[in-house]
């Protein structure tokens, strides 16, 4: 039983060892997890893609400038007297006993014929497709400018959860400060319960204020937890791995310089691009109604056997096609093609007018959110000098329980406020950067 006992010990020991060696601590600084995010998230991974999809449209596009190039093999074996007879001359094997008698000219034996056609066809007029290499090349700016903007976004939300779980960290120590605070007040209210100095209702308030403490402490180990898994999942990191950030909230003593410009962000750049997508597409089906033509090269070999070069023959080639009415389809397509032109300069237009407004918030939440700082600094040193002068005077029997519960409440509540603002300052310093296309 006990070596039994000892191996099963081992295997859960050596289970152990694995999963924490599978976790890991990262320590990161704000722009090592901007970084991990850039390499590793999935939305950006994403985005290149569709970057690279737009590129296979360009080359796709060239169709219209290069020539189409097709081999086919064709068999056909017939009883049919015309068809024996062009096969027989195709292939060079007709004689004059073909046309000599009735038999040999209207019931011919079956005959088999191999043909190999190789084609060339070369575009010389297709406005519509030359214009479709533009919108295609267009929609390529507007795709990379759409994955700069996905770069940005994940950037934004990276910062924010990164700030995040700076500030539940800080609030968590915060509380535990306050908590060590209060327990040792809480061990002279004992004392002084015990002697008599204090009514047992004092007594239980101190540990009722303890509890509540604790218990913010366990929403703000939440809330770290939260934070955390959140920036995990933007880096893609397991599940078990603990981040450490280096950084802090810092906040400039003076306000950031330089005036944004919307129209320089990425998303307004993508918008613009589209825009410039629809005015091609509107040419190019008004293009529709031009006609088409084309060169065309054949060289073409029949034979009995397969991929035989027996009956050579070529031809050359001018094709040109005009549509000249399709039922209205075509111009349902203009006027189509023009309301989506309208459309996205619309869209462009709204776009740009939003973010204007979004600049203009974020630069009264990060102005608003220095001021709140110097006000939180001033709160919480006049509530520290508060507190630990109510806190001799409760040691000596001089200040009653009620006024250290709201000296400690208020310390507290000073020190969460700053730890606050100096996270709104830092959100909203980076939706300014991001809002305004910096």
């Amino acid at each position: 039983m006990k070596p039994t006992r000892r191996v099963f010990g081992l295997i859960a020991a050596a289970l152990l060892f694995s999963a924490q060696a599978d976790a890991a601590t990262l320590k990161l600084s704000l722009d090592e997890a901007l970084k991990m995010a850039h390499e590793r998230n999935s939305m950006i991974k994403a985005s290149r893609a569709r970057v690279d999809q737009a590129d296979a449209m360009i080359v796709q596009s060239r169709q219209a400038y290069l020539p189409k190039v097709t081999l086919s093999e064709t068999f056909v074996h017939s009883t049919d007297p015309g068809a024996s007879l062009v096969f027989k001359i195709q292939q060079e094997i007709a004689t004059m006993g073909d046309f000599m008698t009735d038999s040999a000219l209207n019931h011919p034996p079956a005959i088999s014929d191999f043909n190999t056609q190789l084609q060339v066809l070369q575009p010389l007029l297709n406005v519509d497709a030359m214009i479709g290499r533009s919108v295609a090349t267009s929609a390529k700016r507007a795709q990379s400018a759409m994955a700069d903007r996905t770069v940005e976004t994940i950037g934004l939300n990276v910062r924010k959860a990164y700030y995040g779980l700076i500030l539940a960290r800080k609030n968590v120590a915060a509380i535990e400060q306050s908590i060590g605070i209060m327990s040792g007040y809480s061990a002279e209210a004992s004392k002084a319960f015990s002697v008599g100095l204090v009514t047992k209702s004092d007594k239980l308030s101190t540990d009722v204020r303890l509890a509540e403490l604790r218990e913010q402490k366990l929403m703000m180990q939440a809330e770290m937890k939260n934070a955390e898994d959140a920036l995990r999942a933007m880096l893609k990191l397991g599940a078990d791995d603990v981040i450490v950030p280096t950084g802090d909230l810092l906040v400039d003593r003076v306000a950031p310089a330089g005036k944004a410009d919307v129209a320089a962000r990425s998303d307004l750049k993508a918008l613009d691009a589209f825009r410039e997508v629809t005015s091609y597409q509107h040419d190019m089906a008004r293009a529709q109604y031009l006609p088409r033509l084309n060169a065309f090269a054949q060289q073409n070999w029949h034979d009995a056997d397969l991929f035989g070069t027996e009956g050579s023959s070529w031809t050359v080639g001018l094709n040109m096609q005009w549509n000249i009415f399709d039922g209205m389809a075509t111009r349902g397509k203009v006027q189509e093609a023009k309301a989506r032109q309208l459309e996205a300069r619309y869209n462009y237009d709204a776009a740009r007018e939003q973010g204007e407004m979004e600049v203009n918030k974020a630069r009264r939440a990060m102005n608003t959110a220095r001021q709140r700082v110097e006000v939180a600094r001033k709160s919480l040193d006049e509530s520290k000098v508060s507190l630990d002068f109510i806190g001799e005077q409760f040691r000596t029997g001089m200040a009653m329980t009620f006024e250290l519960l709201m000296r400690e409440q208020a310390f507290t509540w000073a020190k969460m406020r700053i730890n606050m603002a100096k996270y709104d300052y830092c959100v909203a310093k980076s939706e300014l950067d991001y809002y305004g296309g910096r």
